[in-house]
């Protein structure tokens, strides 16, 4: 699974740590980096311009998903995008220019309408994940959930849960849908039948 962190964030965000460990404990690899440079990291800091920059990050992410193409020990694996904030429009976008190899997609309380016109184009299968308390961010993601044409896309929404999943439960809970999620899209089984 390839992570695409969110805004301010990089692959340090102890959420995206959290959830990785989760999918190395169900079987899954897991490849988490930093979408911006260190310099870049700066100046967004200073600015936040390139946070929001999906055309930027979905190119990071892309180049990414063609270096582990590539890659002897990761080459031949399924692979899916678990993107959170604006990364998920980065991980939606990525899925819809390299459908062969992006099978699946989940996002943690992501922006994917910040996708835009990608949203039509997108076919992985696609699980949005959002707080109950994050009431903007869910209808951003039901706005997201009705654009995006996927045999298989759904919203899920973890009770008691705020934009960071930080309360009791809540990131376990993510987890435990984002294994579900891969595990069911990115199986043997479900490559042939694609």
């Amino acid at each position: 699974m390839v992570f695409a962190h969110g805004s301010g964030s990089s692959r340090q965000s102890p959420r995206n740590k959290f959830v990785a460990g989760r999918l190395h404990d169900a079987g899954m690899a897991t490849l988490l980096f930093d979408l911006l440079t260190r310099r870049e990291e700066a100046e967004d800091a200073y600015t936040g311009h390139l946070r929001f920059d999906i055309r930027l990050l979905a190119d990071r992410l892309v180049h990414a998903i063609d270096w582990l193409g590539r890659h002897p020990a990761a080459g031949h694996l399924p692979l899916g995008c678990f993107g959170a904030s604006t990364g998920a429009a980065a991980a939606l976008v990525a899925a819809t220019e390299r459908p062969q190899r992006v099978r699946a997609v989940v996002s943690r309380g992501g922006r994917p309408d910040l996708a835009g016109d990608a949203l039509a184009k997108v076919h992985a299968p696609t699980l949005l994940i959002v707080g109950a308390n994050d009431e903007p961010v869910i209808g951003l993601n039901e706005y997201a959930l009705s654009q995006i044409p996927a045999d298989h896309c759904e919203l899920e929404i973890v009770p008691g849960a705020g934009h960071l999943f930080e309360e009791p439960g809540a990131l376990e809970r993510v987890a435990s849908l984002a294994a579900g999620w891969f595990s069911r899209f990115l199986a043997p089984e479900a490559a042939l039948a694609a």
